[in-house]
């Protein structure tokens, strides 16, 4: 219990602390740990457990949300990689839906692969604008500062 109420303050603080940039990448982070959460619930011969399809759905919808809310952050008026970001996240969002309904390994993989590669796109950017002035990280990122 007092381990929980720890981890959780941490990780409070680790939020309201970050730069907008860390806040992307943690949303990130959130969306493939979800994503592989899913994953893992597929059997050897790619089917979900009737026990396990409540477990599922919700991690699909978690992930959803974190998309979502991904979208909401982009800066629409920051240029053509906020447009392209945008259209890649209602993708996302709308293979997850049919992922979640037909129970769809492939298009589970293929957004946490996807994902994953985002990722890792943002932990180098957040990196690279560590220490840049206050003005620049929004923009760089393409985010509403």
């Amino acid at each position: 219990m007092v381990y929980s109420q720890a981890y959780n303050a941490y990780r409070d603080t680790n939020v309201k602390t970050a730069s907008q940039g860390k806040l992307v990448v943690l949303l990130y982070e959130g969306a493939v740990k979800k994503l592989n959460e899913a994953y893992s619930l597929f059997d050897e011969s790619g089917r979900i457990k009737p026990s396990d399809i409540e477990h599922f759905g919700s991690t699909i919808l978690k992930t959803q949300e974190i998309i979502t809310e991904l979208q909401v952050s982009l800066n629409m008026e920051a240029g053509e990689i906020a447009h392209n970001l945008m259209s890649l996240y209602v993708y996302f969002n709308s293979e997850l839906t049919t992922a979640n309904i037909s129970k769809d390994q492939k298009k589970i993989q293929f957004v946490l692969e996807m994902m994953t590669e985002l990722l890792d796109s943002w932990r180098q950017a957040a990196n690279s604008t560590a220490n840049a002035p206050a003005g620049y990280v929004p923009k760089a990122l393409n985010i509403e500062g």
